[in-house]
């Protein structure tokens, strides 16, 4: 179904309605209204509901009323149910039929009773005062028509005798009234299928949704009355089609097993393929064991399961039916079942209604919903069917209260013998129904008897008694609805984290629902396995998280046990555009017994997003071809480039999979790991694990990482423990960082001072354990983002971030780092979660092979070390770097594009070295465990974790040209970069490393270490970025020395030429200084993670331009671009012009240069202007103040201290 115009009517229709239903509220509530005089009591009951709750939620309750109410009359009008059409026109008509006729003298006196007839026409006729009688018309039959339908469906229109009807929008009939819009959207084509009511209800919710979840990011919890509209989601209908055939449907098969309903099951899966043991059996009887194919299975046939007589026996519910679409398939197949039975067309819809069909929700608009929409299925299958009165089976929860002694004096009157503990504590637990809603469990579970003997008793003219009785009644039929008497369950249950939880329902949920707890899908997928009978089934649709986290491992442990799962389809990111996807599942409530269920892997990355057809279209050809197999890298969702082959691709993944509980027990924790060959549940279940060998543990957390942590940059080096690891102030920290393998991601250190004195006070840290401190240990990045889990080593004498977990082999750790880089630790990992986290605990359960074996990868391990530091060395990020690659001597050729050229070349090598040792590495974990089936030791060249590698720098998105691109603007950045750091004196072309790197250190301090320096550092820690050479060290032209000395004078301007095309754009080169006033601070404010190290003076609109080093800031070094830049740039060009003003009068110019002056005049007076507002407002008061800064205090604090002089930086 088309549903973008369904989505923007709804969303509009409710802002609409909200806003004409607020208008009319004003109105109606005014001193002197005609409703007050005319309709006092409805006035009095709109005034009581406001006091109870809130104008804003009787807005919200009378639009969401007639919204339901209009689309309902449209459903029905377009698909001829109704007698007239109520808010449609004739054809060849505008306005609705039944007022077209009306004014032709034509009414429904069924419909409209006669006192109403003659209003309308009085109206019509003119006869009646009124400032609009065809829309005043137009409302009373509106009315009458909701009225008329009450008989039928009671459940949706109520009657209308209360302020719903004073609060009817008024504009009912013009081209902009929402009922135009309703039947611009609800198309005949769009209510073809009662589906359509569905789709408007979740869009019609969708912003109030959307505020909810805003409201999270405030710390706001999930109100009761805001639990449906966070929770909503409306499902597709294939995978509804999928949970009832193979719940409904497969408990119909097992008793009729010769039945044709299978043949109008596209999406039920073969029981023969199902009562399977995992061995086949040879002609002489004995076992053969085979690894989990398809093709390996056999037929059984089974004889243990639910028995159903007859149609009327099988009772099906949705405990969280929403808008009812579950239902209405259900309906369609229970339909084909009665009348494969022979039953009378006639009377199979109410018997449907009757006896199969059952929902319960907390929401009362969408239990109305429901209601109709199983109406209609009904109708459209029995023409007399709303002359039956059959009114579905559709709970909504309401709270039930009883006030204190009430229940008492109710138990005396009607028989105290008959309230058993349990029954009382059952009337009881519906206090916070909109709360719990389905997920309560009443004590007593067979209520039925006691709803018979209560229905007897005669409670009439006992007025409190009576109403007692009546909320008796209530919380005991909905208590009924709770019992476990279901044959089968399908739901898409609400999704809702426990944090997101209101405070109340987190602390019932943990009361209630230890094991499944996590999250209020987990806890109804807990209470649909109570209400099923032994051997019923439940279908449903939810987030796969709880297939392996262990958050959900008690109810992992409950599921393999006592249930078995028939089928699943594990989706990624599609269906509902959650970002960890998807699963759709079948279990029955009896243990396996040998057979094994039917899983289908329908992703390969959990991120990659695919259409919901396209998903459905990989399961019906796997479903279909057991071998089939389908390449995701094919697939581009978001380019249209989509189109599912039926042929089987050779390069592709298996999809369909069989196995058994008992697999999963093998595995510590029970993930539903159903795609593993045999030999890794082997593995698990027989070997020791990372645990045990490699001793994995959780990171430290500071509780305020904004005072306790720095980039190492920020500070003095001296102050740290990078150089120097008995200095403890700033100790180097790991904490996770991007995906990177074997070495690097070092960039933190974690304030100290005192052994962490302050670190010890601080609310809510965990402390490092010292004894850690100068230990081998290797760390992972806690979070996945998509990609394979990614180890490195650590660096000796540091601590490490709950963010940057790690682990410390016991003894051999040679080669742990390498098996944990391998492919099967990933498939492990990935399997035990295969989430956004890495934890520690998953790490702790991967199996480890033969430590020999591990072993055997210590070289591997060193040389892949080496080639990743290495990499990580050469960039200025890393404490050890040194010096440019493009400036080390083993690459150094006659020109600057030649020497890039060799080293381009080296790289290249070290790239497809380094893929070469991570495939032998592969391949010694695939042997061990004999999965060359199942793994190959191909690692793409986006997964070679070095940052000279422009597949994983860049991404595999891109052609070889435009990587080779990127790679070299980014080197001759880097150059451009380390330049800089030159004049500064940060570092020497003639001293590898560091020079300047603490607070305060001068020119001196640089000339100690650098006597005689080929290319010195700037005197006074300033150095302008300007228009043009104003000063001898303005920044372009010392770059341009820094590159005859670097690079020598000979081939200069070819060098020049070079970097300057690098940096181009569109393949044009640009001049080094545009480059300088236009890219180079972002790229610097980039590199250095939004804390640099140069900070950048400048004026409003950029006209005036100074750099200084953070680590040389002295308090007078504003005064020093004050008056020896800032003043001396002005006087510059006040100097110049005024030499343009001489040319622009003189005689001896030509016209061309007089109008050049006149244009560059008007140029630098906006400049001059520019820059004494900045000098007066900014640059002079902030020089008086002599500000000072502490680099211990963070480039976050210090940058801010010389405000609005300094270039604003976007995040910091």
């Amino acid at each position: 179904m088309e549903t973008t115009k369904l989505k923007k009517f709804a969303q509009f229709a409710r802002r609409s309605l909200i806003e004409q239903v607020s208008a009319k509220l004003k109105l109606v509530l005014a001193e002197n209204s005609a409703a007050r005089r005319e309709r006092a009591e409805a006035v009095k009951k709109l005034e009581e509901a406001i006091k109870n709750r809130s104008k804003e939620w009787v807005s919200e309750r009378v639009a969401y009323i007639w919204f339901n109410r209009f689309c309902a009359l449209r459903f029905m009008d377009v698909n001829r149910y109704t007698r007239i059409g109520v808010v449609s026109p004739a054809e060849g008509q505008f306005q609705p039929e039944i007022l077209a006729e009306a004014k032709m003298g034509h009414i429904d006196e069924e419909m409209v009773h006669d006192k109403v007839r003659q209003q309308i026409f009085a109206l019509l006729e003119g006869r009646a005062p009124s400032r609009d009688p065809q829309g005043e018309a137009y409302r009373l039959l509106v009315v009458a028509a909701c009225n008329f339908w009450n008989k039928a469906m009671p459940f949706l229109f109520q009657r209308i005798d209360d302020y719903t009807e004073l609060l009817m929008p008024d504009d009912l009939l013009s081209g902009n009234s929402i009922l135009a819009y309703t039947r611009e959207a609800m198309t005949p084509d769009a209510c073809e299928d009662v589906e359509v009511i569905g789709w408007l209800y979740q869009f019609y919710i969708s912003e109030k949704k959307d505020e909810v979840f805003d409201g999270l990011k405030k710390n706001k919890k999930i109100t009761p009355e805001n639990i449906p509209a966070a929770t909503q989601l409306f499902t597709p209908h294939w995978i509804v089609r999928y949970l009832v055939e193979n719940s409904l449907g497969r408990l119909w098969m097992l008793n009729r097993p010769n039945s044709p309903l299978k043949e109008r099951m596209e999406y039920y899966i073969e029981p023969k393929e199902d009562l399977t043991t995992e061995h086949t059996e040879n002609t002489e009887g004995e076992k053969q064991d085979n690894k989990n194919s398809v093709s390996s299975v056999y037929s059984v046939v089974e004889k243990d399961f639910l028995v159903v007589n007859s149609p009327e026996e099988i009772k099906i519910c949705d405990p969280a039916c929403g808008s009812g679409h579950m239902l209405t398939y259900a309906f369609d197949l229970l339909y084909a079942i009665y009348e494969e039975e022979g039953y009378d067309p006639a009377e199979i819809p109410s018997m449907i209604l009757t006896h199969n069909l059952y929902g319960i929700e907390i929401d009362e608009r969408a239990g109305e919903l429901a209601a109709f929409a199983l109406t209609m299925k009904a109708r459209a299958k029995q023409r007399r069917f709303f002359n039956k009165r059959v009114k579905p089976n559709i709970c909504v929860l309401e709270n039930v209260r009883f006030d204190e002694g009430e229940l008492k004096d109710y138990m005396d009157f009607v028989g105290r013998d008959l309230f058993t503990a349990p029954l009382q504590t059952t009337l009881r637990q519906f206090e916070e129904a909109d709360n719990f809603g389905s997920l309560i469990r009443p004590d007593v579970t067979d209520v039925d008897g006691m709803l018979k003997i209560l229905e007897s008793k005669n409670v009439s003219g006992q007025l409190f008694i009576s109403m007692t009785h009546q909320k008796v009644m209530q919380a005991l039929r909905q208590a009924d609805y709770l019992c476990p008497k279901y044959h089968v369950v399908i739901a898409n249950p609400p999704y809702m984290g426990r944090r997101n939880m209101n405070p109340r329902l987190s602390a019932w949920a943990k009361t209630n629902y230890p094991n499944s707890q996590a999250d209020m899908f987990s806890m109804f997928m807990e209470r649909c396995m109570d209400i099923i009978k032994n051997h019923g089934f439940m279908g449903m649709i939810n987030l796969p998280s709880w297939l392996f986290l262990s958050s959900f491992s008690g109810l992992r442990n409950t599921l393999v046990e006592d249930f078995f799962i028939e089928s699943m389809l594990h989706m990624g990111r599609g269906i509902f555009g959650i970002d960890w996807g998807s699963t759709a599942f079948v279990i029955r409530k009896h243990p396996s017994q040998g057979r094994v269920g039917h899983f289908f892997k329908l992703h390969k990355k959990v991120f990659q997003h695919l259409y919901p057809e396209d998903i459905e279209k990989l399961f019906l050809l796997s479903k279909k071809n057991k071998e089939y197999k389908y390449d995701f890298s094919q697939y581009r969702g978001d380019s249209g480039v989509n189109k599912i082959s039926a042929d089987s691709y050779d390069s592709g993944q298996r999809l369909h999979f069989v196995t058994t509980p008992e697999e999963f027990k093998k595995i510590p924790g029970n993930p539903i790991a159903y795609w593993l060959p045999r030999s890794i549940y082997t593995a698990f279940e027989s070997g020791p694990s990372f645990g045990d060998i490699a001793n994995p543990k959780v990171g430290m957390q500071t509780a305020n990482n904004d005072f306790f942590l720095r980039l190492w940059w920020e500070l003095s080096v001296d102050e740290t423990s990078i150089f120097d690891p008995s200095n403890k102030n700033w100790v180097a920290y790991s904490k996770g960082g991007d995906f990177r393998k074997w070495w690097g991601n070092n960039e933190h250190v974690l304030r100290y001072h005192n052994s962490g004195a302050l670190l010890r006070k601080q609310n809510n840290a965990s402390l490092p354990d010292e004894r850690i401190y100068d230990v081998d240990r290797c760390t992972w990045s806690d979070i996945s983002a998509g990609k394979p889990f990614a180890a490195r080593r650590a660096p000796k004498h540091s601590f490490y971030d709950i963010k940057g977990h790690s682990f410390f082999p016991k003894e051999h750790g040679d080669g742990l780092l390498s098996y944990s880089n391998s492919n099967f630790f990933n498939l492990c990992i990935n399997m035990l979660n295969p989430g956004l986290n890495f934890q520690v605990g998953d790490v702790k359960r991967v199996p480890i092979p033969d430590l020999q074996k591990v072993r055997e990868s210590s070289p591997l391990e060193e040389n892949s070390i080496l080639h990743s530091k290495s990499d990580w060395d050469s960039y200025e990020t890393s404490w050890d770097f040194t010096s440019p690659p493009l400036l080390n001597p083993d690459y150094r050729q006659p020109t600057l594009k030649a020497t890039y050229q060799k080293l381009r070349a080296h790289w290249r090598e070290m790239t497809l070295e380094m893929q070469r040792l991570e495939e032998e590495n592969n391949r010694i974990f695939i042997d061990v465990y004999g999965l060359q089936d199942e793994l190959t030791p191909e690692v793409p060249l986006n997964e070679i974790t070095l940052t000279c590698n422009p597949h994983y720098r860049y991404g595999n998105d891109k052609s070889e040209e435009e990587l080779e691109a990127l790679l070299l603007a980014d080197t001759m950045r880097e150059l451009v970069s380390y330049a800089v750091g030159s004049m500064f004196g940060r570092y020497a072309l003639d001293k590898p490393g560091l020079i300047l790197a603490n607070q305060g250190e001068t020119i001196e301090d640089y000339l100690k270490r650098v006597p005689e320096p080929c290319f010195p550092a700037d005197d006074d820690n300033v150095i302008p970025m300007l228009d043009g050479d104003w000063f001898t060290d303005d920044i372009a032209e010392r770059f341009r020395k820094f590159l005859r000395v670097a690079f020598g004078d000979e081939r200069y301007e070819e060098n020049l030429k070079f970097v300057e095309k690098a940096l181009g754009k569109n393949g044009k080169a640009r001049d080094i200084r545009d480059y300088f006033l236009k890219d180079f601070y972002s790229d610097h404010v980039r590199r250095y993670k939004k804390r640099p190290i140069y900070w950048l003076f400048s004026s409003p609109k950029g006209s005036f331009n100074a750099l200084i080093y953070m680590h040389r800031y002295r308090p007078d070094t504003v005064s020093v671009v004050l008056n020896d830049y800032l003043r001396e740039f002005r006087t510059k060009l006040t100097s110049h012009k005024n030499h343009l003003e001489a040319v622009s009068i003189s005689a001896s110019a030509s016209q061309g240069e007089k109008t050049k002056a006149l244009k560059e005049i008007e140029k630098i007076t906006r400049m001059i202007t520019e820059m004494e507002g900045y000098e007066r407002e900014v640059l002079y008061p902030l020089a008086t103040e002599q500000v000072e800064i502490d680099l211990d205090d963070g480039v976050k604090v210090n940058y801010p201290k010389l405000g609005a002089a300094l270039k604003k930086i976007d995040g910091l």
